[in-house]
């Protein structure tokens, strides 16, 4: 499994030509897919972040995100990102 973790910024569009901008918190590789945990770029420290999990597709030659329909997937892969941003976060405290 292969990770990254940074402060990157995106901007991304939806179908309906809505864009946002968003903080990648991880980009993280599991069975040979690249997944992105994600939260907006611009919040107030009051609010609570909404991470969202977002899947890297290709598709006409071009990598795509896209929500993950399965929700075992979904699951999964929010489970294991977690776990690594918290254990990071661990380690920094000892």
């Amino acid at each position: 499994m292969s990770e990254q973790f940074g402060n990157d910024i995106i901007t991304i569009t939806d179908e309906d030509g809505v864009e946002y901008v968003l903080e990648v918190l991880a980009v993280m590789e599991l069975d040979g897919t690249d997944y992105y945990a994600l939260v907006p770029a611009e919040t107030n420290d009051d609010e609570d972040l909404e991470v969202s999990i977002l899947k890297a597709v290709m598709e006409d030659g071009e990598e795509i995100l896209c929500a993950i329909e399965d929700e075992d997937e979904l699951e999964h892969v929010y489970d294991v990102i977690m776990e690594e941003l918290y254990k990071d976060e661990e380690e920094e405290e000892e």
